[in-house]
């Protein structure tokens, strides 16, 4: 699979979540295995406004390469001079938004609101394509709903354009993230084009990577919700491939150090506050699942200092050890017996 100089065998990408593909998380996602990451979607009008927060978020690390900027908006001139502000990052590629759900996004013709007009969605394209060197792509759904789905003709169109791949969420706008994503139409629009074809849509393990990469044919697979508390899911997919064994995610000591590691790089950039206050989702999908774990996540969701999740949670690893060395000791007496 090739965009533009970028060369993949059976990728696997992180996908453009809002307020959680930041940097410090996009790094983590790389040192953990991603093949490609994805910046949070970068409203176009903000980013010619020179707003704060969108200049912040098309801040590339060198070590996160290759990363795509995502823009979404739906007036030409401002999508025009997004693609052009966010040639200047550096990034690898540029990445459209016209799949986002979002009532506030998809209400007002941006996101996924652009399927109700899928003549103008490829007059946008073409002229981003016109305006950068860089390869241009294309992040969208189904169609606004199961009436109107044409999505194997608007692939067709949007490579005619001169897209150089096509990421497919396969729900539509509708159904949000419910129900369902109808992987049948991946493959439909990977035999429609001859362009790239990224899968995405209800992949949580590693096993369902494989899946999807054998139902569809699709080049690539794209992760999102599922890498949102675990990060891992792409190391876990890597050693999955390679021997055929789910490894499982690492032990809670080292997915705690890891969390504290994208801690520190978001507290460097954005302040503490900010900073804890961001990765709260991070750390409530890492303690997910484990046993008597409501009262810590809760304390943990309220702690508004680094120092003080470092206390709760230490606190919460020792005591959990301790509970293991005592059930442990008790099997051993047992055996004794």
């Amino acid at each position: 699979m090739r965009i533009g100089d970028l060369t993949f065998d059976r990728g696997i990408f992180l996908a453009p979540m809002d307020d959680v593909t930041d940097r410090p998380f996009r790094r983590a996602c790389r040192r953990l295995g991603a093949d490609m990451v994805y910046t949070e979607f970068v409203s176009s009008e903000a980013l010619i406004r020179n707003v704060a927060a969108s200049q912040g978020r098309i801040r590339l690390a060198p070590d996160e390469h290759p990363v795509a900027i995502q823009i979404y908006g739906n007036r030409e001139e401002a999508l025009v001079e997004a693609a052009r502000l966010s040639e200047v990052a550096g990034p690898d590629l540029i990445d459209i938004n016209f799949g986002c759900p979002a009532k506030k996004v998809a209400c007002k013709g941006a996101g996924a609101g652009m399927l109700r007009e899928p003549d103008r969605l490829v007059g946008l394209t073409a002229a981003i394509v016109r305006a950068t060197p860089l390869p241009v792509t294309v992040k969208t759904r189904l169609g606004w709903d199961h009436e109107s789905i044409e999505i194997c003709e608007l692939a067709q169109r949007l490579e005619d354009v001169g897209i150089r791949a096509l990421t497919l969420h396969a729900r539509t706008r509708q159904q949000g993230f419910k129900g369902e994503a109808d992987w049948e139409w991946i493959g439909r629009v990977k035999r429609a084009v001859t362009i790239p074809v990224i899968g995405n849509g209800d992949v949580r393990t590693p096993q369902d990577v494989a899946r999807m990469f054998d139902a569809t044919g699709c080049d690539a697979v794209m992760i999102g919700r599922a890498a949102m508390g675990n990060p891992w899911i792409f190391s876990r997919t890597k050693a999955y491939f390679a021997t055929g064994v789910d490894p499982g995610p690492p032990p809670l000591e080292a997915q705690i150090e890891e969390y504290f590691r994208i801690l520190a790089e978001g507290i460097e950039e954005k302040g503490e506050r900010r900073g804890v206050l961001e990765q709260r989702r991070l750390l409530a999908g890492i303690l997910r699942g484990f046993p008597h774990i409501a009262e810590v996540r809760a304390a943990a969701m309220r702690e508004p200092t680094a120092e003080g999740l470092r206390r709760l949670l230490d606190e919460f690893v020792e005591r959990r050890a301790e509970g293991e060395r005592m059930a442990g000791d008790g099997l051993h007496e047992e055996a004794c017996r």
